[in-house]
C-alpha cells in the first residue's frame, strides 16, 4: 500500500489514502450536478483508480449537502442519446467493471443520474438526510445511465415503478427499509462510517474481493445450475492465489492475515 496522494481536477476532488480512494464531486454551489467537466473527470478518476494497483477501495461522495443532483439543466447538449453513450454509459459501465469495492456514501439528495451513479456502486451507506429521486419526469424525460435496470433489481419491479413514475423521493429510512442502502448513519458520521468500512475492506483479499464482485453481479441474469458453475470457476482461480495461501497459513497460526494481492 503507497501513501497518501492527492490528484488536482477541475470538478472533483480525488484523495488516496490507506488504500482507499476518495472521489468528492465537487460543485456544491450546484448540488453537485454533472456537467461536462465533472463526467470528464470523474471518468479520469475511475479509470485512475482501476490502473493503480494502491487503490484497494473507492468511496463515491459529494461536496456540500448533496451527493448529486443528477445532469446539469443549464448545459445544452447536443443530443441526449449521443451524451449518454459518450459520457454517462462509460462511467456506469467502468464502475461496474471495476475489480474493487465501490462504496457510495451518499451525504444528501441523489437525483437522476446521481441516483443512477448510487444505484452503480456496489455499497450504500446513506446519511439521515440523503434522499434518492427518480427526477427524470419532472423535466419530461426517461431513467437513464442505468436507473431503469438497477432500480428494479434493487428494490423490486413495483416500487421501481412507483418511484420513476411519481418521481416521489425516497428518504434513508425508507431506503434502508428496502434494502436500497446497507446502513443509515448520522449526517455527521457519514463518512467516518464509509471510512472505517472501506479500511475493512481494504484489508481483504483484493483478488477474491474482485471476484465475489464478478459473482454477485452476474447472479441476477442466471439460473441456480450456471451460478454454481460460474462460483467453481472463480473458486479455482482465488485458490491458486498466494493470498488464499497465506490466509489458509494465518488461520493456522491464529494470526490476522497480510494479503498482498497476489
Amino acid at each position: 500500500m503507497s501513501g497518501d496522494t492527492e490528484d488536482s481536477f477541475t470538478a472533483i476532488r480525488y484523495e488516496v489514502a490507506d488504500a482507499v480512494a476518495t472521489i468528492t464531486l465537487a460543485r456544491p454551489d450546484a448540488l453537485n450536478a454533472m456537467d461536462a467537466a465533472m463526467r470528464s473527470d470523474l471518468m479520469a478518476a475511475i479509470t485512475g483508480t482501476a490502473d493503480d494497483p494502491a487503490v484497494r477501495v473507492v468511496v463515491v461522495t459529494g461536496a456540500g449537502r448533496a451527493f448529486c443532483a443528477g445532469q446539469d439543466l443549464r448545459e445544452r447538449t447536443a443530443g441526449f442519446g449521443r451524451e449518454l453513450r459518450e459520457t454517462y454509459n462509460p462511467i456506469i459501465l467502468s464502475l461496474r467493471r471495476l475489480d474493487k469495492p465501490v462504496i457510495a456514501a451518499v451525504n444528501g439528495v441523489a437525483a437522476g443520474a446521481g441516483a443512477s451513479l448510487a444505484f452503480a456502486c456496489d455499497i450504500r451507506l446513506a446519511a439521515e438526510s440523503a434522499s434518492f429521486v427518480l427526477a427524470f419526469g419532472r423535466v419530461g424525460l426517461v431513467p437513464d445511465s442505468g436507473a431503469s435496470w438497477f432500480l428494479p433489481r434493487l428494490v423490486g419491479p413495483s416500487l421501481a415503478a412507483e418511484l420513476v413514475m411519481t418521481t416521489d423521493p425516497l428518504a434513508a429510512a425508507d431506503a434502508l427499509q428496502v434494502g436500497l442502502v446497507s446502513r443509515v448513519v448520522p449526517d455527521g458520521l457519514l463518512m467516518d462510517e464509509a471510512r472505517r468500512l472501506a479500511l475493512r475492506l481494504a484489508v481483504g483479499a483484493p483478488r477474491a474481493l474482485a471476484l465475489a464482485k464478478r459473482a454477485l453481479a452476474r447472479s441476477p441474469e442466471v439460473g441456480l445450475e450456471e451460478a454454481l458453475e460460474y462460483e467453481a470457476d472463480l473458486q479455482d482461480v482465488a485458490g491458486q492465489t498466494a493470498d488464499h495461501a497465506e490466509g489458509v497459513a494465518a488461520f493456522l497460526e491464529n494470526r490476522p492475515p497480510r494479503f498482498t494481492g497476489r
